[in-house]
C-alpha cells in the first residue's frame, strides 16, 4: 500500500510489447477443459476460433487446424474472462489517512490507475466496472487510455465521479474546515433535485458510462454512518431519468435497509455493498429485477489490514456492525433468488487479488458455478454488454483466462491464474 511513483510507472509499462505485437487474422485455442457459462456446464477438448479481436466459433478438438496457430491450453480448464463490477482502480489504494486522496497530483495518480489496471487484468478479470474516484474523470482517462492501447488494463466502465450530498458518503471528510477541497472531487456533489439534474447530466456529458449515487453513508467515510439515508428518493430519480436519457442506468451505494429500498424504488439497475438489506427489501430487489453487488470479502480485509495499520476507530466500528449482517443478507438473497453480480471493492484491498471473494460467495450460499457466472454472464447483463462479454462463445470478444485444476472443485485456484487472453492476444502466459 505504500507508493512508490518510479516503480509504478515501471510496472505499468511492462506488458505494452504484448500490445504492439502483430496478432495474426486467425488463431485457435485447444481448451483441455472449458467452462460454458451460459449453459452452465463444462465442455471438454474444445477448439477456440478466433477472428481479429472475437470468437468466431467453438466446438470439440478434431484435427490440428492449418489456417492458423494453435495455443496448446489443453492441459488447463478455460473460462470466460472474469469481471468485477465494483472497482476503483483510477485511486490511490486505501490507507489509514483520511486525507489520502489530497497527496497525488493528476499526473501521479494517472500512473498509479494504471498500474492497478495492469494488475486487474493480470489476476484475470477482463472487464470492471469503476464504480468512482475522488477526482472527477480520471476513471474516464484511463478507460480511453487503455482502449487506445497506451497502456494494459481491463475493458472499463466508468461512472465518472460520484453523486453525493455535501459532506456525505461520497466526500473527502474529516478535513479541517478551513481546508479546501480541490472542485473536481467535488463534480458530483449536489444540492437537491434540480441540482442532482445538472451534475447527473455533466458527469455523463463528461464521458461517464454509467451514474453512481451515494445514497446512504459510508462505512470508510468518517462522519457518516451506513444506515443513514443520504439521497431523497426525487434526487435518485432525477439521476435514473437523466441516464435513461442517454441509454444508460444509475446504481447505488447503499448499506442501510431504507436506503436500499429507496433507491430500488427509484429506479437504480444495481445496489451496491447492500449491508443491511432486511426481508422487504430483498422482496423487492427481485420484483423490480435490480442487481445486488455485494462486497462480501472486503471486511475481513478491513478488520485484519484495518487494525494492524491503525485505520480510524469509527471505520472499524462501522465494518464490524456491517459485515456480518452483510453476509447473512447475502445468503437470503442467493436463496430468493436475486441476481447477484460479482464486485469487490477493489481498491479497498490490493487490486489484483479480486478472486479472493469467489469462496466466500461459495461459503455464503453460491455454487461454485453460480460464483463464476456472476462474475461472467451476471456481471454481463448488469453492464448491458452480454453481446461482447461474459462468455466464451461466437461474437463475444476474445477474452479468457486459463488455470491449472478444476475450478468447480477448489473455487480458490481462480486466484492464480495461469493465463490470460484479452481481444485474442495473450497478456499473460
Amino acid at each position: 500500500m505504500i507508493r512508490s511513483l518510479v516503480l509504478t510507472a515501471a510496472i505499468a509499462l511492462l506488458p505494452l510489447t504484448a500490445y504492439a505485437q502483430t496478432k495474426p487474422a486467425i488463431s485457435y485455442v485447444r481448451a483441455g477443459k472449458l467452462i460454458d457459462t451460459e449453459a452452465g456446464k463444462v465442455l471438454t477438448n474444445q477448439l477456440i476460433r478466433i477472428e481479429g479481436e472475437r470468437v468466431a466459433a467453438v466446438g470439440p478438438w478434431t484435427a490440428a487446424p492449418t489456417d492458423g496457430p494453435v495455443l496448446d491450453w489443453s492441459a488447463y480448464t478455460v473460462l470466460p474472462g472474469l469481471m468485477d463490477m465494483h472497482t476503483h482502480l483510477a485511486d490511490e489504494a486505501q490507507t489509514e489517512n483520511i486525507a489520502q486522496p489530497l497527496l497525488t497530483t493528476a499526473a501521479e495518480q494517472a500512473y498509479i490507475g494504471a498500474a492497478h489496471a495492469r494488475a486487474t487484468l493480470m489476476a484475470g478479470f477482463t472487464s470492471v466496472r469503476d464504480v468512482g474516484t475522488w477526482r472527477a474523470f480520471g476513471d474516464v482517462a484511463l478507460r480511453d487510455a487503455i482502449h487506445k492501447g497506451l497502456v494494459p488494463g481491463p475493458r472499463m466502465s466508468v461512472a465518472g465521479a460520484y453523486i453525493t450530498t455535501p459532506g456525505g458518503g461520497g466526500e473527502i471528510t474529516g478535513i479541517a474546515a478551513d481546508v479546501g477541497i480541490p472542485p473536481d472531487m467535488r463534480r458530483g456533489v449536489v444540492e437537491d433535485v434540480a441540482d442532482t439534474h445538472r451534475k447527473a447530466h455533466a458527469l455523463l456529458v463528461g464521458g461517464a458510462d454509467f451514474l453512481k449515487l451515494i445514497a446512504t453513508g459510508a462505512v470508510l467515510t468518517v462522519g457518516t454512518e451506513p444506515g443513514q439515508l443520504e439521497l431523497s428518493e426525487d434526487q435518485i430519480k432525477a439521476a435514473v431519468e437523466e441516464a435513461a436519457k442517454r441509454g444508460t442506468y444509475a446504481t447505488a451505494h447503499a448499506h442501510g435497509a431504507e436506503g436500499i429500498k429507496v433507491a430500488v424504488r427509484a429506479g437504480v439497475r444495481s445496489i451496491e455493498h447492500g449491508s443491511l438489506i432486511d426481508d422487504e427489501g430483498i422482496a423487492l430487489m427481485k420484483a423490480k429485477g435490480a442487481w445486488l453487488v455485494a462486497d462480501i470479502y472486503n471486511g475481513d480485509f478491513i478488520d485484519s489490514y484495518g487494525k494492524a495499520h491503525a485505520w480510524p476507530a469509527e471505520t472499524l466500528r462501522k465494518n464490524t456492525e456491517t459485515t456480518d449482517a452483510q453476509r447473512v443478507g447475502f445468503a437470503k438473497a442467493v436463496k430468493a433468488g436475486v441476481k447477484i453480480a460479482y464486485g469487490t471493492d477493489a481498491g479497498v484491498f490490493p487490486h489484483g487479488q479480486n478472486a479472493r471473494q469467489m469462496p466466500y460467495m461459495v461459503r455464503y450460499g453460491m455454487t461454485p458455478m453460480q460464483a463464476i457466472q456472476s462474475a461472467t454472464t451476471v456481471s454481463a447483463a448488469l453492464m448491458g454488454k452480454s453481446a461482447d462479454v461474459g462468455a466464451v462463445s461466437k461474437g463475444r470478444y476474445a477474452d479468457m483466462i486459463a488455470v491449472a485444476g478444476d475450478p468447480l472443485a477448489d473455487i480458490t485456484i481462480l486466484s492464480s491464474i495461469a493465463k490470460v487472453m484479452k481481444g485474442g492476444v495473450v497478456v499473460k502466459d
